[in-house]
């Protein structure tokens, strides 16, 4: 079995929860120290587990094929600056959307849900980029204040 293979979703999920509640407690400094040294591969199997993400779905959000995430795993080396950004971005806008929802569940549906406001495109998928990550939180910030998605 492949070592970035699905973690069940009920293990995943509360994995996930735990990282990007570390993480949330970060300055940016932090942060982007961390983005810099590069977030550890285990991170993939967790991320992946708690979106339930296809291997085509993985590779755009991290910009690196399955093939490589593996090897990275296998050889327990840091995502780069890009996959560890990226992976930044998701956590600190799932913890915003579980925020916002009061609830971590919704807003896992809620990152993994095609949204229209967001021009059908998932809040995940929007993780991207920045500027993407600027509509998720713009749309977050519509909802918080009675906007309707």
């Amino acid at each position: 079995m492949s070592a970035i293979s699905h973690a069940s979703h009920h293990e995943a999920a509360p994995a996930f929860w735990l990282i990007a509640d570390q993480l949330h407690t970060r300055n940016e400094t932090e942060r982007l120290a961390y983005i810099r040294l590069g977030f550890p591969p285990g991170w993939v199997k967790i991320v992946r587990g708690a979106f339930q993400l296809s291997n085509s779905q993985l590779e755009t959000l991290l910009s690196a094929s399955v093939s490589t995430l593996e090897r990275r795993q296998r050889q327990q080396r840091p995502l780069d600056l890009v996959g560890s950004e990226r992976l930044d971005r998701v956590a600190t806008l799932a913890v915003r959307a579980a925020e916002v929802f009061e609830d971590q569940q919704v807003a896992q549906r809620w990152m993994m849900t095609p949204n229209r406001a967001l021009n059908d495109q998932t809040p995940l998928a929007l993780c991207v980029t920045e500027i993407g990550a600027s509509q998720v939180r713009r749309a977050l910030a519509a909802l918080q204040h009675g906007g309707v998605l």
